[in-house]
């Protein structure tokens, strides 16, 4: 019979396998909340754009506006972690992002507002939303790295990141789920989707809570002074040896998934036309599943993440004995020729969810891969090193999904190009292939997994 001893010692031996030190695992209950909330409405904000009055161009444009500030927030966050401490950059952040769900929450009652001669519709302020709403997930960046490395032992770091990336993914299954059950309870999207808006709120006020109350701060380092411009180029300039090869494998890998993510659903619902159409047994009675490929597609991203957060914390506790480069290199090379794999698979419903379980073995190597980034900082500067790696890697991805555009849909000059003088007006220079966009994406994909592979350097607390 199982004694409270036995308990508090699966519980203890639960929480070393995953690293979860005390405050990494405050920090993965707040990445839990924080992922949630924006995982339950960031799905459908681009439907709430269209209800408020937006066009399928400022729809575009927002997406854009999302990479934008991915790209730039992590550097100016990582450096504040550095100068202020992780905990309370961790607070303001959480603070911004409540207050961005609280401006989508309030949008449609703002309405069109004039300033001066101009009418600001009132989709503008999911754009103002936005801008704060990211705040935690993309200017806490460098300080989630600072306090798993502060807090876990350098030849546990994959584990300790293993243990809020699972944290993280989870909300990823839960959320979209969540906001499912409350929209169903309107009909009105607009009206439903502020109830879902509403819950994030409180999630996000909890999680910031939660994280200023219980986060121990008494380990965190300050950094020196951030110092403008000058403070960027000497940390581009300053960083580490080893994250160079990472940098550039990493950059090629992601610029080939950016090339084709946004496709995916595309290639689902447009191209191969699959759904699900079956019958389930559960005892004695059965169950017809008659699904749509729209629906499907959300129950093979479920299949991915279930993978996913199947094989995080095996893969970094398999990295302690083959060390991270192996593992970073495993992930990437899912990443790489996942595209070809979906844009050549039959029209079968199996083969698109063993497609899709085999996408879900790319997160094995996301933990290591981000101990292989803040490895080598040095201590109080891992905020910075973090910030300097995800700022080179997401500028440079920013116009990926353009690129993949274009490839997927064509591309025609206008009548106007240049002046109506010359005959390149009106001209198809490229028709457009899908199959050619996803395998261009996969041999970008392959190349910066190879360079990774030829050039990439180990951490030495795992060599």
């Amino acid at each position: 019979m199982a004694t409270d001893e036995d308990a508090v010692g699966a519980l203890a031996r639960f929480r070393a396998f995953l690293a979860l030190e005390p405050d990494v695992l405050v920090l993965s209950l707040a990445m839990f909340a924080f992922s949630l909330g924006f995982q339950m409405t960031s799905r459908f904000l681009p439907q709430y754009l269209v209800e408020l009055g937006a066009t399928g161009l400022v729809v575009g444009l927002f997406g854009t506006f999302g990479n934008v500030i991915s790209a730039v927030y992590p550097y100016p966050g990582g450096a504040v972690s550095d100068r202020i401490g992780s905990r309370y950059a961790l607070t303001l952040f959480g603070l911004l992002s409540t207050l961005g769900f609280a401006f989508w929450l309030v949008a449609p009652g703002l309405g069109t507002v004039a300033v001066g001669p101009l009418a600001v519709p009132a989709w503008v302020w999911v754009f103002v939303g936005l801008f704060l709403a990211q705040a935690w997930k993309s200017f806490g960046l460098g300080a989630t790295f600072a306090v798993v490395k502060q807090a876990t032992d350098p030849s546990k770091l994959a584990a300790g990141f293993a243990s809020t990336e699972t944290f993280r993914r989870t909300a990823f299954l839960v959320g979209p789920v969540l906001a499912a059950l409350l929209l169903g309870l309107r009909p009105e999207f607009t009206v439903s989707f502020r109830y879902v808006l509403a819950v994030a709120v409180v999630f996000g006020a909890l999680g910031t809570a939660a994280q200023h109350l219980l986060y121990d701060a008494s380990e965190d380092t300050i950094g020196d002074t951030f110092e403008g411009i000058e403070q960027v180029r000497s940390d581009l300039r300053e960083m580490p040896d080893e994250l160079r090869p990472l940098l550039v494998g990493d950059t090629l890998v992601r610029f080939a998934n950016g090339m084709v993510y946004v496709f995916f659903i595309l290639v689902v619902t447009q191209l191969l036309e699959v759904g699900l159409d079956t019958t389930v047994r559960v005892g004695a009675a059965t169950y017809a599943v008659d699904l749509s490929p729209e629906p499907f597609f959300g129950y093979l991203l479920g299949v991915e993440m279930l993978v996913a957060l199947l094989v995080m914390a095996p893969a970094a506790k398999a990295a302690e004995r083959v060390g991270l480069k192996p593992v970073v290199a495993l992930g990437f090379a899912v990443y790489a020729v996942f595209p070809v794999l979906l844009i050549n698979a039959p029209e079968s419903a199996l083969a698109l969810v063993l497609v899709f379980a085999f996408s879900g073995l790319r997160f094995a190597g996301l933990p290591s891969h981000k101990a292989l980034i803040v490895g080598p900082a040095e201590q109080g500067a891992g905020g910075r090193v973090t910030g300097t790696y995800y700022l080179l890697r997401n500028t440079a991805v920013i116009p990926s999904a353009a690129l993949g555009g274009v490839l997927w849909e064509g591309f025609t000059l206008p009548e106007s190009f240049l002046g109506t003088s010359l005959p390149l007006g009106g001209t198809t220079v490229w028709t457009g292939d899908p199959t050619v966009a996803f395998t261009v994406a996969a041999v970008i994909g392959v190349v910066g997994t190879g360079y990774f592979l030829v050039y990439g350097e180990e951490f030495e607390a795992y060599a």
